[in-house]
């Protein structure tokens, strides 16, 4: 059963830099794309970014590029989300994602809790 356990979330000033990290457990991480999703208060859940298993290939929504970087490191089951400039629109429940079927970035199954990024204005 794949688990997702994100963290480092909380509270930063408009214009600085935040870290997430999500532990995957339960299956071969590098065999599968990984992603960050967010929702705010009344709003969907969007995706922001996305990487593929290896690392190779990144997608990344309009409203991040350049502020925002997606990374992994598969030996340690890990995909990072670095966000910085951050804006008060940026504020949102943030959750790691896990794709379910090898080699796709369309579709993710397996979710974290999510954590809470708060940016002030």
């Amino acid at each position: 059963q794949v688990q997702l356990v994100e963290s480092g979330g909380g509270l930063v000033q408009a214009g600085g830099s935040l870290r997430l990290s999500c532990i995957a457990s339960g299956r071969t991480f590098s065999n599968y794309a990984m992603a960050w999703f967010r929702q705010a208060p009344g709003k969907e859940r969007d995706i922001v970014t996305a990487i593929s298993g290896g690392g190779s290939t990144t997608y990344y929504d309009d409203s991040v590029k350049g502020r925002f970087t997606i990374s992994r490191d598969n030996a340690k089951n890990t995909v990072y989300l670095q966000m910085s400039s951050l804006k008060p629109e940026d504020t949102a429940v943030y959750f790691c994602a896990a794709s379910g079927s090898i080699a796709s970035m369309e579709e993710y199954s397996y979710w974290g809790q999510g954590t809470q990024v708060t940016v002030s204005s």
